[in-house]
């Protein structure tokens, strides 16, 4: 075996595995793992057994949170492949299960969010409107068909590694058609910006509906907090998966020589650090929908703005 590059590196056939970004994501996603898998659990038993009535927003929060739990599960065994760099040793199979799950359930999870900011701006806006618009059957078929979709994306996870049948690596060293994949490229990004466009708008005219009905003499009222739990839900959205997005891009152009060979290690571990950045989201989603939905618990009554912000079970016109 022979170093490359110091004593943090090592050079192993065409890869160099860099042991600062490994003690990154063992900082990283041990924390998210632990945390995201209580907070999820304890959401989703506020779901089932504290929150009595069903609504549209419920149905997209529990297939957000089945969708983030998934995903964690995969984290413990992406530790472990990049511990192993090249030397996968538990199976061609279960190594592309694995990052089916990994990649199907975040893509799945954006699609979700996405879902869930649209669905809570046609409440807001177009109260008359989401009378038809809106149901718990049309959310859970929704939920269906996103879930039906990005699962469709097993094709091509289960091609990673190209047509070989003998993994060596786990969730690195994807092959050459892969990332000369530019179908596969164009769709990853184009869900990521689109989600990312119609989310700032819906949540900018949510605010913007919020506000108007606040109440000047008591400026942190309930309407208020309501703001901030979209703006924080945006904002996570975008610090997340923003950072991966452009390091994924950017990788792309060196691997299709459009950027110069040089640049391909840095861009390598900023694709696995920021990659690990962006399963923060899976942890955020569950601590932040827990403490929502223990706060709608105890402030239903009183808070009809927060309450509707999360749950949609009371609507207002901000319509002109």
């Amino acid at each position: 075996m022979e170093l490359a590059g110091g004593k943090d590196q090592v050079f192993l056939g065409i890869c160099i595995f860099n042991a600062a970004v490994e003690l990154f994501q063992l900082i990283v996603y041990t924390p998210t793992f632990i945390l995201g898998l209580l907070f999820n659990i304890m959401a989703l038993s506020f779901l089932f057994f504290k929150v009595k009535k069903l609504s549209e927003s419920t149905v997209y929060m529990i297939a957000l949170i089945f969708l983030d739990t998934l995903l964690l599960f995969t984290l413990p065994f992406k530790i472990i492949s990049y511990h192993l760099q090249d030397n996968w040793n538990l199976g061609s199979v279960f190594c592309s299960t694995l990052e089916s799950l990994y990649f199907v359930n975040m893509y799945g999870s954006i699609l979700i969010s996405l879902c869930i900011c649209v669905d809570r701006y046609i409440a807001i806006q177009y109260p008359f409107v989401a009378l038809t618009l809106r149901s718990i059957k049309k959310a859970a078929m929704v939920c269906a068909l996103v879930c039906l979709g990005t699962s469709v994306g097993t094709a091509s996870t289960f091609q990673l590694h190209g047509k070989s049948h003998n993994i060596s690596s786990c969730f690195h060293n994807f092959s050459k058609s892969t990332w000369e994949n530019a179908g596969l490229f164009s769709t990853l990004e184009f869900i990521f910006l689109g989600s990312l466009a119609a989310m700032t708008f819906c949540t900018a005219r949510t605010v913007r509906c919020l506000r108007r009905h606040r109440n000047p003499d008591r400026p942190q009222t309930h309407s208020t907090r309501a703001e901030r739990i979209v703006v924080t839900n945006l904002v996570a959205f975008l610090v997340c998966f923003t950072p991966y997005h452009v390091a994924y891009f950017m990788y792309f152009l060196v691997k299709n020589n459009i950027i110069h060979i040089s640049f391909q290690q840095v861009l390598r571990d900023a694709v696995q650090v920021t990659l690990c950045w962006a399963n923060l989201n899976c942890c955020l989603d569950g601590v932040c929908y827990y403490f929502v939905l223990k706060d709608f618990r105890l402030n239903s009554v009183a808070s009809p703005a927060l309450v509707f912000v999360t749950l949609s079970s009371h609507t207002y016109s901000c319509q002109v």
